[in-house]
């Protein structure tokens, strides 16, 4: 339990350190990378530029979504091409780019497309009144998606490189990542971004 809070807290501090990436001129010109580590936990991450040079080892996760519903990587299955978006309730970029991705999910039919949200800063088994702060701010950006709250296995599985929100990452229908965008975006870059990706798929 103790090494569990003191990843948490690390990778919460790295975030707040680092704090929210907006769409900037800079930014919006380019896609970075997230890469990966060296080490076993790392390698089984799936972490990638998203240039076609996937690693050969899929993204694997079990979590808990808003309700309480067990979530696995199965659920990259589902569609060809998933967007998991990681933000934080303290984070405007974040808050400001959701009403568009609430549109964005509703637009496409779900075997081709469908957007998670991961929500960095509340923990599975937070507190009622942290729950429902985070449950407020779907409702009043019309982010009617799923969203995962953090646990140890969506950390090791995506989020140990992650050092800004939002951070969002595209995966195929096999959990591969296929390609990593830091900071936000409006609605029309979103959509030119996925429409490219889904041609590919």
């Amino acid at each position: 339990m103790r090494i569990k809070k003191w990843l948490f807290a690390l990778f919460a501090g790295a975030v707040l350190l680092s704090g929210c990436t907006g769409n900037d001129s800079e930014t919006e010109k380019k896609t970075e990378t997230v890469s990966s580590q060296d080490n076993k936990e790392s390698s089984d991450s799936g972490m990638s530029s998203g240039k076609s040079d996937a690693l050969p080892l899929p993204v694997a996760f079990e979590a808990k979504d808003m309700e309480g519903n067990e979530v696995t990587s199965g659920v990259f299955a589902e569609s060809k091409l998933t967007m998991i978006n990681v933000w934080a309730t303290y984070c405007n970029p974040c808050l400001n780019e959701m009403p568009d991705l609430g549109e964005l999910s509703g637009e496409y039919d779900s075997e081709e497309f469908q957007i998670i949200g991961i929500i960095s800063d509340v923990q599975d088994g937070a507190d009622q009144s942290t729950l429902e702060k985070a449950s407020g701010l779907i409702e009043s950006t019309g982010a009617v998606y799923p969203h995962l709250l953090l646990n140890e296995s969506l950390y090791h599985a995506m989020l140990t490189d992650v050092t800004a929100v939002p951070t969002t990452f595209f995966f195929d229908d096999h959990g591969m990542i296929i390609d990593t965008v830091v900071g936000s975006r409006d609605k029309d870059a979103w959509k030119e971004m996925i429409d490219e990706l889904l041609e590919k798929q």
